[in-house]
């Protein structure tokens, strides 16, 4: 099997809103070897949501009706840790102020001495753009421009932008930083989404498809970096079982073992990193630990 590093999503929604739990388990799943800890984000729970939930059968799910900020839950396993890489997966960055994000992003990369990994995509959800007033039209648009903002104001001062969306004046801004380029990762895999994904990324935040289709998504996303004059960006799948006790094809309705089997097959396509997410085959924070454990045993025998 191709090298690959193995992650773990960070207790955060329904039951797991509680920020006690996220330092016990950020500590315990870096002594279980875990390269990386994963935050996710939901602005806003509708009850009678403009978009189905793409999953499932669209229903949104009862377990985003709580959720801790993925900012307040990496600050938390930063100082819980001292060796995992920590990323969000996905920080919606239109739905965020550019400054302030850079600011809040820089800050947690000082507090975990250059361990984050900032994961952004755009949001399935019209109410959650209702909800900070940004329009949605808008949105593939803002998120360039907000790397193009986060950029500047993480490179040397003097620093300033002047796009479509954002003006900030020449001036200073600190503190940066410590990695001399933090990572950024962007998701999503229609066509729009991987052109942006190969020619501005670090890293790609993709789902467990087949073997198959994942093989042609990753040729696509080789393809625009290499057009861009890149080099290939790096790959991390969120993995988000629904665990039962009998063998599944379906990475996403599995056992332990069928998911690392899965983990196995994608790692020999060059797939760099995955994680698992277990909120939703847990219900409490011991439970996930446990599950963690298995899984952290199963991947590396």
């Amino acid at each position: 099997m191709a090298a690959m590093r193995l992650g773990l999503a960070l207790p955060q929604f329904g039951p797991f809103a509680d920020p006690s739990a996220v330092a016990s388990v950020a500590a315990e799943a870096e002594s279980m070897g875990f390269d990386s800890l994963w935050a996710a984000e939901r602005v806003h729970a509708p009850l009678e949501p403009m978009d189905p939930y793409p999953g499932g059968n669209g229903t949104f799910p009862e377990l985003f009706r709580a959720g801790l900020d993925p900012l307040l839950t990496l600050t938390v396993a930063a100082t819980a840790t001292s060796r995992v890489r920590l990323g969000t997966s996905t920080l919606n960055a239109p739905l965020h102020s550019p400054i302030h994000l850079a600011r809040a992003l820089a800050g947690i990369d000082r507090l975990s001495g250059g361990r984050l990994v900032a994961g952004f995509g755009l949001s399935w959800s019209r109410d959650e753009y209702l909800a900070v007033s940004v329009p949605w039209e808008q949105r593939g648009a803002r998120l360039d421009e907000t790397i193009d903002v986060l950029e500047a104001l993480w490179s040397p001062d003097p620093v300033e932008h002047r796009g479509r969306f954002w003006t900030i004046s020449r001036g200073t801004f600190g503190p940066k930083p410590v990695q001399d380029r933090l990572p950024i990762y962007l998701g999503g895999a229609s066509p729009a989404a991987l052109r942006r994904a190969g020619r501005r990324a670090d890293g790609w935040l993709g789902l467990p498809l087949p073997p198959e289709a994942l093989q042609q998504v990753l040729a696509a996303l080789r393809g625009h970096a290499r057009k861009a004059g890149r080099e290939p960006v790096r790959t991390a799948l969120r993995i988000n079982p629904q665990l039962q006790d009998g063998p599944s094809g379906d990475p996403a309705t599995s056992t332990v073992e069928d998911v690392c089997r899965y983990l196995r097959q994608v790692a020999e396509l060059g797939v760099e990193e995955a994680f698992v997410d277990l909120q939703g085959s847990a219900r409490s924070a011991e439970e996930l630990l446990d599950l963690a454990g298995r899984f952290r045993r199963t991947f590396a025998s």
